[in-house]
């Protein structure tokens, strides 16, 4: 993997905006992090969801896109399992779990810092 993969997916605005960092990208693996901050509450004082779906989206991304290949979602779904407090340190690790020519599958299990899952997402995509 080269260093100008690494970089277009550090460069990404959105994850910047939110506070999502690349901790780390292998071909077909790629993790993020992200604290949970006040801002990124809902009214219920809980992550909001889309913070958490762009945790695991970011890290899908990541790994979809680890070879140099463009790789474009076809579908994603996620599962959330626990709430966490304000200070929380997310990662979202993403695996390749099938390939077969132009689409391949990742599983993105979101967890906290003491290891427990908060959530699970799966996501498609097409390698046109």
């Amino acid at each position: 993997m080269t260093d100008s993969i690494r970089q277009r997916v550090e460069d990404d605005a959105y994850c910047e905006t939110l506070g999502i960092e690349l901790a780390s990208l292998e071909p077909g693996l790629a993790r993020t992090r992200l604290e949970v901050t006040d801002e990124l509450t809902n009214f219920h004082g809980t992550p909001h969801g889309g913070a958490i779906y762009s945790l695991a989206d970011a890290a899908f991304a990541a790994a979809s896109n680890s070879r140099g290949e463009t790789a474009v979602a076809l579908e994603t779904n996620i599962s959330y399992l626990e709430a966490v407090d304000v200070g929380t340190e997310l990662t979202a690790t993403a695996t390749e779990t099938h390939e077969s020519g132009r689409t391949a599958e990742y599983e993105v299990v979101v967890t906290d810092e003491d290891e427990e899952r908060v959530a699970t997402f799966r996501g498609r995509v097409y390698k046109p």
